[in-house]
């Protein structure tokens, strides 16, 4: 074999072995994150508060939807992309809201984890009418967001535990095969509380969870996250 016959086969060879290594990448896993303020909420100065995060906590990095997109990045893979959406229109209008218009964008993002964190703007649900009504919408917006990919879907409980919120959600959770996160308690801790880390202005800002607060629903939601 001469010269330019072996430099030829060993161009092929290290073409053939990176094409394969091409292949064999994984696909990055897509998140969508669908919340309230909690999950994000842009500067408002009246209230004093400057983020675009998860409110209130310290920095982008320490919101759940920061820590949870670290806690399912894997060394040997893509970080995951995410997709993150304010939905507190659709807890305090769930009855007229416009699931195929308003979540258009969440849906055609195709998400293979969907982690819906809601409840704490819906108002009160105070019979057993309101409460099919909320079960069935977000059995509705979940099945909106489904499509024909089957992503794995996590449903958190309310930061400020109501029982029949959660018990809602938890029915629309098990109703498309979720997996639903209880996280009722933490709200009991103060410590869980921006106010307990620092000073704010308004008082609904410092009723939102800091650092440990959105720490600790984090690790709940990393926790439940099916292993492939």
């Amino acid at each position: 074999m001469n010269r330019r016959t072996s430099l030829s086969l060993f161009l092929l060879l290290g073409l053939s072995f990176a094409t394969s290594l091409s292949a064999a990448a994984p696909t990055p896993q897509k998140i969508l994150f669908l919340g309230n303020s909690i999950t994000k909420h842009g500067p408002k100065a009246d209230i004093g508060w400057t983020g675009n995060w998860g409110m209130a906590a310290s920095a982008e990095d320490k919101d759940y939807v920061h820590l949870v997109t670290k806690g399912l990045t894997k060394t040997d893979a893509p970080a995951p992309q995410t997709f993150v959406q304010n939905i507190a229109e659709f807890e305090r209008n769930y009855a007229t809201f416009d699931l195929a218009t308003k979540l258009k964008d969440a849906a055609n993002f195709a998400p293979t984890l969907i982690i819906l964190a809601i409840g704490e703007n819906v108002p009160a649900l105070k019979n057993d009418e309101e409460k099919a009504l909320f079960t069935k919408q977000v059995t509705s917006l979940l099945t909106t967001l489904k499509g024909p990919n089957s992503p794995k879907i996590i449903v958190r409980s309310s930061f400020w535990q109501n029982a029949a919120k959660d018990q809602c959600l938890k029915q629309a959770c098990d109703t498309v095969g979720g997996i639903f996160v209880n996280i009722a308690g933490l709200d009991k801790v103060e410590a869980n509380y921006a106010r307990s880390e620092r000073p704010f202005k308004n008082e609904g800002v410092a009723r939102h969870p800091g650092d440990r607060g959105m720490q600790a629903i984090a690790d709940a939601i990393v926790k439940a996250v099916p292993q492939p």
